[in-house]
């Protein structure tokens, strides 16, 4: 799973988005990080069975099948619209087979059977839980003795654009991410927490512990302007309240796909954001 972004019945000018969409575009745009990520790993042998815990709709599940063809993945996540897209990307690329898909939300006491993995995955979805540490103390119980359980986290949302833009109101990217802070730490107070001292409180020794810097300039992908544009779109449904009237405008302009000011018609987007991973083993 990737950062959420909240979206909200704005004017159809800016694009509608889901976001389904962001997930894809971050899965897309990332995916030499996550393929890093994943090398990095420290297993002595392929794993042969792996759940992937909010997996979203599949960045790491089909990443994790590229890298380990011989493993099946149990792709766990609370939404339908995620498991939809999901699914429809293991039929088109003929790995059905080798994905099973449950439905579960497993802040709830009651746990679906995920079998014994020897590796449980979890990228960008454990500060989305009520209460971690429980969910966690369940991951170590679930893996197979000496099982390693992978958490991948981000420090924030992306930036796209430079300090100095848009040229009318620079900075503003800045000020619609601290819009929203209040809002992310009410309602996710663990994003950006420490999760070692969590997993060895849960009985994991800590294999290894990476963090990723992204910095991609947008003329390596076209998918960049579409990334932003997205994630954008789903800052202004949360900031909406807290920007001026004149921030509010300049952002509309960017969000605005007809315009001559629209990001996507921007030449200086790039993605900025950082990524930590632990490697924890179930000794």
């Amino acid at each position: 799973m990737t950062p959420t972004h909240p979206h909200t019945g704005h004017d159809h000018k800016h694009g509608t988005g889901s976001q389904e969409e962001i997930l894809d575009l971050d899965a897309e745009v990332l995916a030499e990080h996550l393929t890093a990520i994943i090398e990095w790993l420290p297993l002595a042998t392929s794993p042969s069975h792996i759940v992937d815990v909010g997996c979203g709709t599949g960045a790491g599940t089909f990443a994790l099948l590229d890298r380990f063809p011989e493993a099946r993945v149990t792709a766990v996540d609370t939404s339908p619209g995620h498991l939809q897209r999901l699914k429809e990307k293991a039929c088109a690329r003929d790995m059905d087979d080798r994905v099973h898909i449950v439905q579960a939300d497993l802040d709830n006491a009651g746990w679906p059977d995920l079998g014994t993995p020897d590796l449980v995955w979890a990228s960008a979805s454990m500060h989305h839980m009520a209460d971690p540490d429980r969910v966690i103390r369940n991951i170590h119980d679930l893996l197979a003795p000496g099982g390693l359980f992978t958490v991948v986290e981000l420090a924030g949302l992306p930036r796209f654009l430079p300090a100095d833009a848009p040229e009318d109101r620079p900075g503003l990217e800045e000020r619609c991410h601290a819009a929203t802070e209040h809002l992310h730490a009410e309602h996710l107070p663990h994003r950006g927490a420490d999760w070692g001292p969590m997993l060895t409180a849960a009985g994991f020794s800590i294999d290894g512990k990476r963090t990723i810097t992204v910095h991609i300039e947008g003329s390596r992908s076209e998918a960049i302007g579409r990334y932003a544009l997205s994630a954008l779109q789903g800052i202004r449904g949360t900031a909406v309240q807290a920007l001026s009237p004149e921030d509010l405008a300049a952002l509309d302009r960017l969000l605005d796909t007809g315009s001559p000011h629209s990001i996507l018609r921007r030449g200086d987007l790039a993605v900025r954001t950082e990524r930590t991973v632990w490697a924890a083993r179930r000794t």
